[in-house]
């Protein structure tokens, strides 16, 4: 498809999409940056081994995840002409979104009940990243969460029908990128100890 063809409105959603990508591109090479400096740092001496990956960390996968399933939902609802199922999902996704924040700061004292700090005597190189990673990643869903009430606004002003879908997705778009970036450092801070 020739980027340069179809209508104004046509040529502007696409440029909108294009700078999401930009954005998410520039999104993981931060997180690609932390992840390096995380492997670098694994051969110091101060390298804590014992530190018991917190439970609530697990459980915040299935809720984003979950969440993403209904995010994607909402526009083959409004597709639909089904204001009701979208208003649900999009509630749903809030919801789910609130959860995983709460979830992370559960990690947060878990992680504190052990006995590992973010900064002062009782911290050590492994807290300190796994703060920092997650945290920075805390951020982004912050923004994710704040994307998801102009979408629902937008949703309740009736901006949304089919074939006018734009804000939501890529406000979707920008939910599922942070949804899927916790998938990797979770696998990442997981397995890579």
């Amino acid at each position: 498809m020739d980027l340069t063809q179809g209508t104004t409105q046509e040529k502007i959603n696409r440029s909108k999409k294009t700078m999401m990508w930009f954005a998410m591109i520039s999104m993981a090479m931060v997180f690609a940056g932390l992840t390096s400096a995380y492997v670098v740092s694994k051969s110091r001496k101060d390298w804590a081994t014992d530190l018991e990956f917190p439970q609530a960390f697990v459980i915040s996968i299935l809720v984003i995840l979950l969440s993403s399933a209904t995010f994607h939902f909402v526009k083959k609802a409004i597709d639909q002409n089904n204001r009701g199922l979208a208003t649900g999902l999009l509630l749903a996704t809030l919801g789910l979104g609130a959860l995983f924040v709460n979830l992370q700061f559960q990690g947060f004292n878990d992680i504190i009940n052990q006995g590992y700090h973010f900064t002062g005597p009782t911290s050590n190189i492994v807290s300190t990243f796994m703060f920092i990673i997650v945290v920075t990643h805390l951020a982004h869903i912050v923004g994710g969460l704040l994307v998801l009430l102009v979408v629902i606004y937008n949703h309740f002003k009736q901006k949304y029908k089919k074939g006018q879908t734009l804000g939501l997705e890529l406000g979707a778009m920008y939910w599922h990128f942070v949804d899927f970036l916790w998938v990797y450092l979770f696998l990442f801070l997981y397995f890579v100890k």
